[in-house]
């Protein structure tokens, strides 16, 4: 049963999961079908997290999220799980274009998080000064690595600056709106972090990822959308917990976490629950608060976490009104460039189901802010609607007024990965690991991506029913 708790039950035989994002809803799905009970506590009056769908101008949208990496299987096979396998879509358009040195040109092909593996893979993106550079890479002594380096910083030093502030910035910006030259090579492109240790030169390094990735069999689709929305995704899993039996309690934020001599007792605004064991699925800053008495050393590493806020921007247009809309699925904006937007997708375009619904429409949205650059987000609306619509105009010759338009921040919305944080995230585990029954997941740990959530959800849960004396099937249905 889902409901706003006035009184919190006391469980026993039970696992409290905290946070109902897509992370606490995925491990508390993978919880009941090992005939778990489960209570799920979400502290706002929705559920979902940073997947979230709305409507503009009766349409329905994506306003956080919008595809999952369909080459990885967990979001999939979850989505399939809850009854949405017939749903999924691959994008209908692809070729999406860098909008630099005040031109749209396209995205090249033959490269990793932008990294090349020869340099005429750039060529037309880049000056022709900055392909040179990358063609002298071969012939530069090794660069050591050590334990981990930034993207930026490695890629820099091999192929110059220019390579990185047009492609691998943008790119990586889209991922974690971040700064690549903070960003972690290790935790966010591990392949190509073990590629640079194994071989001296970069560009041989990419050279054979992509070798190696063509002579595995591939999927037709790199990514995947949900008819309806990526946001339906979190109501669907919400469901199947329900059906299974599982209790899902919204406006219950949790404001105390002890260990006791039996398992966890979990202190609300409206009661108390007692439990065997806990998943914390929250983000870094809210789980550092709730470990600080039982975990100082996890609290500590989870407080220093760091999360970037952004906005967006979705409009719709009359397509009658629209003349000279370039092709492709939309076009990056590399911040060196001085420019507001940081992207724009063409959703009318990229997804069969938006242009389906809304066949006299045409639907885009753009993105605004990173980390170290959201002085923007504390503008109105209409004045994020106007910075995007100039940009707009200037990199596509965008002239029509929208007929609608929707804004949604995500304040806080994207933990950051600088360097070391993926021995962070082991400090972490390692400290949580001595609390019996208790683990943590979601965006701060391996991924930001919906798959890499669903699997930190998944090794939770795991990891919990592998390390505790719960009681089995104590729940309506559980396990179905």
């Amino acid at each position: 049963m889902e409901s706003n708790a006035q009184h919190v039950s006391t469980h026993t035989g039970r696992v409290v999961v905290i946070g109902g994002g897509i992370a606490g809803l995925a491990a508390a799905h993978r919880l009941l079908g090992a005939g778990v009970a489960v209570t799920v506590l979400e502290g706002s009056a929705r559920l979902g997290g940073k997947l979230l769908t709305g409507e503009i101008e009766g349409v329905p949208v994506d306003l956080g999220a919008e595809s999952m990496l369909a080459r990885r299987p967990e979001a999939v096979d979850l989505a399939e799980a809850v009854g949405l396998g017939d749903l999924l879509q691959p994008p209908t358009a692809g070729g999406a274009s860098v909008w630099t040195r005040g031109a749209l040109r396209p995205m090249p092909k033959g490269h990793v998080m932008g990294v090349p593996g020869d340099a005429s893979a750039l060529a037309g993106l880049l000056s022709d000064e900055g392909l040179a550079r990358i063609a002298q890479e071969p012939d530069l002594a090794p660069t050591e690595v050590g334990d981990d380096v930034s993207v930026g910083e490695y890629v820099a030093e091999r192929l110059g600056r220019e390579v990185v502030d047009r492609l691998v910035e943008p790119l990586l910006g889209g991922v974690y709106a971040g700064d690549a030259y903070r960003i972690s090579m290790k935790a966010a492109v591990p392949q190509l972090f073990a590629a640079v240790r194994t071989h001296d030169s970069l560009l041989e390094g990419v050279r054979d990822l992509q070798e190696k990735a063509a002579a595995r069999p591939q999927s037709a689709a790199v990514f995947a959308g949900i008819a309806g929305g990526v946001g339906t995704l979190p109501g669907a899993v919400a469901d199947a917990v329900r059906a299974g039996g599982g209790e899902i309690l919204l406006d219950t934020p949790v404001l105390g976490l002890t260990r006791t001599p039996d398992g966890w007792r979990i202190r609300t605004g409206t009661g108390v629950l007692n439990a065997d064991g806990v998943v914390l699925a929250t983000p870094a800053w809210s789980a550092a608060t709730l470990l600080a008495a039982e975990s100082p050393a996890a609290s500590a590493e989870l407080a220093a976490v760091e999360y970037a806020s952004m906005a967006l921007v979705t409009l719709a247009f009359r397509r009658s009104e629209l003349t000279g809309m370039p092709q492709g699925s939309g076009f990056l904006v590399p911040p060196v460039d001085g420019l507001t937007i940081k992207a724009s997708t063409f959703s009318t375009r990229k997804w069969g189901w938006v242009a389906d619904a809304a066949p006299d429409l045409f639907l885009l949205r753009t993105s605004i802010g990173r980390y170290g650059d959201e002085e923007h987000l504390h503008h109105e609306d209409a004045d994020l609607v106007d910075v995007s619509l100039r940009d707009l105009g200037e990199a596509t010759g965008l002239d029509a007024k929208p007929v609608a338009s929707e804004v949604t921040r995500w304040i806080g919305g994207l933990p950051q990965y600088p360097v070391g944080h993926q021995a962070r995230v082991e400090r972490v585990r390692a400290a949580v690991a001595a609390l019996p029954g208790l683990r943590v997941c979601g965006a701060a740990y391996d991924g930001v991506g919906i798959p890499a959530c669903v699997a930190s959800a998944r090794r939770a849960a795991d990891e919990i029913i592998a390390t505790s004396t719960l009681a089995r099937g104590t729940g309506r249905g559980a396990g179905e």
